[in-house]
């Protein structure tokens, strides 16, 4: 079924009929739970990696060993979500492609069954090996059910919807990361009360929940019309086919180019904006320390803050999504790119450089949430737009994941730089934080080669098309 763009005054969401709306829900539900389960890992690692790694330092540890150990745990953190990202990349390229071979709803349902129980299964880590195998599998289904989601959607929703809708998909999945942070506020105070052991082992047994969507998943949810006709008559080419995507000049320069795009966008949350929960960790552990709190009390108290300053980043990142999705519809995608990646660099640099007190969290991380998550919702309604049907699920993974590979070395780089480089500063992920913002500026020099898609159908042929 083909639908005509329009720029009727008619709201978008009176275009969708209740299978429409069927579509986007269990869609944001699926990317939503997924994204809570990024988050509980984003919440969870640093107190698992206090808690994994061996040789804490004991009650009468000096101030050096206390650094040393910190410094360990932040080397740490940053290896095991490189771990995490690089079994998303390849997450993302494996189900991407087979969510254009056998469907788009098949796919979704075990990339869901697979990120589900492997979270539950990080709560029984005994080590930093099975914690960071049990990351990278999780990260397998993560990356999958972002590409299949999104074109399932985009190719379900009327064109004159289809940016609104997948906006919309993508703002919800904040939902997920609120979740995640109320459930670290409410371990991390059963954990302060001495109910709990181990916050970080309840928040990944909750984690588990989503495997239940899998069954709603499998049961109601049709494959698009667009995909059942390139089913039943192929075109020139096959479903899913890296070949042909790389092989095609036109798909590959989109596919390259896009990658580039999302890998400055990637880089800049998991390397960079995720790692100021750690930092606000930091600056919050001296405060209560200084205040007497030590012990279980004292890590109940940073895992409820850390809830906290999770959810006025995301706070943010709702209004900064959907806002994108609005503004991009306005002005065009690569406009509102290059506005969103120059407001993400001076807001996180800002926010490393600044963040100080309780106040800061209130006001500071809501904006850096704003500007860094809107990003994202420019890549969900942009980049289907680049492919046509047979390898739009492929294509958008290959642009959302390949970048994930170098993206992984970002982590690990704010690790190392904090760790190792920067070590002997007061507090040195500040100074880590800030040198690494200026990832985001690389993406300026990538937009001018895209194309700008506002107001175009989804492609079904490279003919006609800018190289």
């Amino acid at each position: 079924m083909t639908h005509s763009v329009s720029n009727s005054s008619v709201p978008w969401w009176r275009l969708l009929n209740r299978y429409h709306w069927f579509v986007l829900i269990v869609a944001a539900l699926g990317w939503l739970l997924d994204t809570m389960d990024q988050q509980l890992f984003a919440l969870a690692r640093v107190p698992a990696m206090r808690e994994l790694l061996p040789g804490a330092p004991g009650p009468g540890a000096t101030a050096a060993e206390i650094a040393a150990r910190a410094a360990e745990v932040a080397k740490y953190s940053g290896y095991a979500t490189s771990i995490f990202l690089l079994g998303w990349a390849t997450g993302g390229l494996t189900f991407g492609m087979l969510g254009d071979r056998i469907g788009r709803a098949k796919t979704m349902m075990w990339t869901i069954l697979i990120y589900s129980l492997c979270t539950g299964l990080s709560a029984f880590s005994v080590g930093f090996a099975d914690f960071a195998f049990y990351r990278f599998i999780t990260g397998l289904g993560v990356g999958g059910e972002f590409a299949v989601g999104v074109a399932l959607v985009a190719e379900t929703m009327p064109d004159a919807a289809r940016p609104h809708a997948i906006g919309m998909l993508q703002a919800l999945s904040t939902v997920g990361n609120i979740t995640a942070a109320l459930i670290s506020i409410s371990f991390g105070h059963l954990e302060q009360s001495g109910v709990l052991g181990s916050a970080w082992r309840a928040m990944f047994i909750v984690g588990a929940i989503p495997a239940l969507l899998a069954i709603l998943v499998r049961r109601n949810l049709k494959e698009p019309e667009r995909w059942q006709q390139i089913k039943k008559n192929p075109v020139k080419g096959q479903l899913g086919s890296y070949a042909e995507l790389l092989g095609n000049a036109v798909w590959r320069r989109r596919a390259l180019l896009g990658m580039g795009l999302a890998c400055c966008g990637v880089i800049g949350l998991w390397g960079i904006g995720f790692f100021s929960i750690d930092l606000i960790r930091s600056v919050l552990r001296k405060t209560f320390e200084a205040q007497g709190h030590s012990g279980a009390e004292l890590n109940g108290l940073l895992t409820k803050w850390a809830g906290i300053a999770s959810m006025m980043v995301n706070f943010g990142a709702f209004f900064g999504i959907y806002g994108f999705s609005v503004l991009a519809q306005r002005i065009g995608r690569r406009p509102t790119f290059a506005i969103g990646f120059i407001l993400a660099c001076v807001s996180t640099g800002f926010v490393f450089w600044n963040l100080r007190t309780f106040n800061h969290i209130f006001w500071m991380l809501p904006i850096m949430g704003f500007c860094q998550l809107s990003l994202f919702g420019g890549f969900a309604v942009y980049f289907p737009e680049l492919f046509p049907t047979h390898l739009r699920s492929t294509g958008v993974s290959f642009c959302y994941n390949v970048g994930r590979f170098v993206a992984a070395l970002g982590p690990s780089a704010l690790g190392y730089l904090t760790g190792e480089v920067f070590k002997d500063k007061p507090e040195p992920m500040r100074y880590a934080g800030l040198a690494m913002c200026s990832i985001f500026l690389l993406a300026l020099f990538i937009l001018p080669f895209l194309p700008e898609t506002k107001g175009q159908p989804l492609p079904e042929s490279d003919r006609g098309l800018s190289h």
